[in-house]
């Protein structure tokens, strides 16, 4: 039976571009201006096939039809959005094809990937027009997912659970850290992933660096080791956090692991409709801080994740927006002791009607590998 998830219909699209347009206005602006990626796809279902220096951006203004501007020859692809199409040739100013969809006077909100000179462009053909980032005029437009959206988050998950599962298995000491990333590169795309986004494997000192990439120590007997893999999985993202150990922890080692593992779990417990965000941060945090290791705790509790593996919403203090059904985030504290070892446990949690529930189910005790 194939776990293909049911695909996202025009009007899926439509409506998700409504709500956008209708988010606009609720926030005072004129509208939304899209530029390729992550946002367009997720609004029309559309992807160039490369991303140049051609100027493409969706126009979305409350009460009009979204209007797609394109390169004449990129056209035959975008034909299948449910948008108008207002192509431009080569050699033509693309800004005179969208500049008379615009407000001269508005304030639009843009897509933080916008490419700065179309940006500038626009302001040169509408010079009293002005501009805010999508992500801070409209920073909830993807954060509450659907049930379909819900269903490829834990397709997505389940298959970084059973890549997990699997490296266990596998040799870590006497191999490089590539070469464990590599089999967890691997391993995700054996389980359905299309995309890898990051393989971390942090063994030893490497480990007390949250965002070390794999390099070429070698593994040894008596490493700590921390793996933190996830990319996408019909075109939705999965991120877990897991630490092993090769051969038998000392007590320090155990010790803090279990410290993680338990502000982890008062985390994910604590995920709840109508809380702030922060909440979760600070309740994660508040075990750590009470061990006596809240300075080696460096980074916030949790990222928002969908058609992007970070996005809004934000576990970290000062941010006070509360948790609405259908978020899905991570809760990924941790502890790192620069030159020794680093821990951190990680799941991505969906906000339910009366609780949370999380969408990755591997055991998070201290697993042993050789």
């Amino acid at each position: 039976m194939s776990d293909e998830p049911t695909p996202f219909t025009a009007d899926d699209y439509r409506a998700r571009m409504e709500r956008a347009a209708a988010s606009a206005a609720d926030a005072g602006l004129a509208g939304l201006l899209v530029a390729p990626g992550p946002d367009l796809v997720w609004l029309t279902g559309y992807q160039p096939t490369a991303i140049t220096e051609r100027l493409t951006l969706l126009v979305l203004t409350p009460g009009s039809d979204p209007v797609l501007v394109v390169p004449a020859l990129e056209a035959p692809d975008a034909a299948g959005a449910p948008v108008t199409l207002r192509d431009w040739k080569d050699g033509a100013d693309p800004y005179a094809v969208a500049s008379p969809l615009l407000d001269a006077q508005g304030r639009y909100g843009v897509s933080d990937n916008a490419w700065a000179m179309h940006l500038l462009g626009l302001q040169r053909a509408l010079p009293d027009t002005g501009y805010a980032s999508l992500t801070d005029a409209l920073p909830m437009l993807r954060a509450v997912k659907d049930r379909h959206e819900l269903q490829r988050l834990a397709a997505a998950g389940a298959a970084a659970d059973a890549t997990y599962e699997e490296i266990l298995k596998v040799r870590f000491a006497g191999r490089k850290e590539t070469e464990v990333a590599g089999d967890l590169a691997d391993l995700l795309l054996g389980h359905g992933h299309s995309q890898v986004d990051f393989t971390v494997v942090g063994s030893g000192p490497n480990g007390a660096n949250p965002h070390h990439e794999a390099g070429e120590r070698t593994i040894t007997e008596g490493d700590m080791v921390v793996l933190d893999f996830g990319g996408l999985k019909h075109g939705y993202g999965s991120d877990t956090s897991r630490t092993v150990h090769v051969g038998e922890p000392t007590a320090e080692e155990a010790k803090v692991h279990e410290i993680v593992r338990t502000a982890q779990n008062a985390g994910c417990e604590a995920v709840r409709p109508g809380i702030a965000c922060q909440e979760v941060d600070r309740v994660a945090r508040a075990v750590i801080d009470d061990a006596g290791y809240g300075e080696y705790f460096i980074h916030r509790t949790g990222h928002g994740i969908g058609v992007t593996t970070h996005e809004p919403p934000y576990m970290v203090e000062g941010e006070e927006r509360p948790l609405v059904p259908g978020m899905c985030f991570s809760v990924e504290p941790g502890i790192y002791l620069p030159g020794r070892f680093g821990v951190r446990i990680e799941d991505i949690v969906t906000v339910t009607e009366d609780g949370g529930r999380r969408l990755n189910a591997t055991d998070r005790g201290l697993a042993i590998v050789e």
